[in-house]
């Protein structure tokens, strides 16, 4: 028997999230490695998951957590053996699938990826999808044309998780950091991540009317969507690119097509859930490099399993800074 968050539905429709004891052939039947898990980590989908709000999870009970790092205790995969140790995010584990807020999970080989040399464990679940994918809009920014001279490069969303790791990122390779952020006390943190400016939030809140305002941005990594994603779009320089990663402002996006067609400006989605292995690879390869661990460490707040059933609902209200780190075994 281990332990494991289990999220479950009453007949009357009521989501409860508690911890139990489970036994390994509740474990999902068609997966063919199974890991020991370490850590895990708090993202806003695991909010969604633990409140079973947003339609993700389908099925009860569930096990929520769309990330995990740990060791492989069996396989019936060539790819693997035990001991091995691994990482895991995304892949729709946590929503449709049983993920890692359990002492174990049982998955497929295709959805792990062997962890980098140099990262550990807790330090991986630091990262999580929120800094893979942090990562991966650098990555997207730099295969546009992004370089570290010019304007700023806008972060939204700067205090949180994606936001947190793009910041310190894009602070180490040089760049200009301009932070958005609704929370006035999480500038002092922000600047320490490497952020040279702090934009207030209600400064963007809410486009002008204008279908161009004036060049201020080379880039933008942005994790708000809505009104501020149209306003940020009108200040990107020419060129310039913005990486959509979220929508905590909403899906809309209430814009023209103007800077697209006059400034050439780039708006790319970027993915991490789905993403091909060969992708997941490189990003991981630079996250080590390109990582600030000392900045990484100072983001992580340490948390327990048993923890968990209030850390969704918090992380949905925005009340979460930087990177939650869940010790399962704790």
């Amino acid at each position: 028997m281990f332990k494991a968050l289990i999220v479950d539905k009453d007949q009357e429709g009521a989501v409860s999230a508690q911890i139990q004891d489970i036994s390994e052939d509740q474990l999902p039947e068609d997966g063919d490695v199974t890991v020991a898990v370490d850590y895990s980590t708090v993202n806003y989908k695991d909010g969604l998951c633990i409140t079973g709000t947003g339609g993700l999870v389908r099925t009860f009970p569930h096990v929520p957590g769309i990330d995990f790092a740990g060791t492989v205790e069996s396989s019936d995969d060539p790819r693997y053996k035990p001991g091995d140790k691994v990482v895991l995010t995304g892949w729709r584990v946590g929503e449709v699938w049983w993920g890692g807020y359990a002492q174990k999970a049982r998955v497929k080989a295709d959805w792990l990826v062997p962890l980098p040399e140099g990262l550990s464990p807790k330090r991986a679940m630091a990262v999580g999808t929120a800094g893979f994918t942090a990562m991966l809009s650098v990555l997207a920014l730099e295969a546009h044309g992004l370089k570290p001279r010019g304007a700023p490069v806008l972060v939204t969303g700067a205090a949180g998780g994606v936001g947190s790791v793009a910041t310190a990122i894009l602070a180490k390779l040089g760049y200009e950091v301009a932070a958005v952020t609704g929370r006035p006390e999480t500038s002092d943190y922000l600047k320490d991540l490497g952020a040279s400016q702090i934009i207030p939030r209600e400064e963007l809140a809410e486009p002008s009317g204008k279908p161009l305002e004036k060049e201020l941005w080379s880039g933008c990594i942005d994790a708000v969507g809505g009104s501020m994603l149209a306003k940020v779009l009108t200040q990107i320089c020419y060129g310039g690119s913005v990486a959509a990663v979220g929508l905590a402002g909403g899906p809309k996006l209430p814009t023209t097509v103007i800077p697209f067609l006059l400034r050439g400006v780039n708006l790319l989605g970027i993915d991490s859930v789905m993403r091909p292995t060969a992708d997941r690879l490189a990003a991981w390869n630079r996250i080590v490099t390109d990582l600030p661990f000392d900045k990484l460490d100072a983001m992580v707040v340490d948390k327990k399993l048993g923890d968990l059933p209030d850390l969704g609902p918090a992380i949905l209200k925005g009340q979460i800074r930087g990177r939650v780190v869940v010790d399962v075994n704790a």
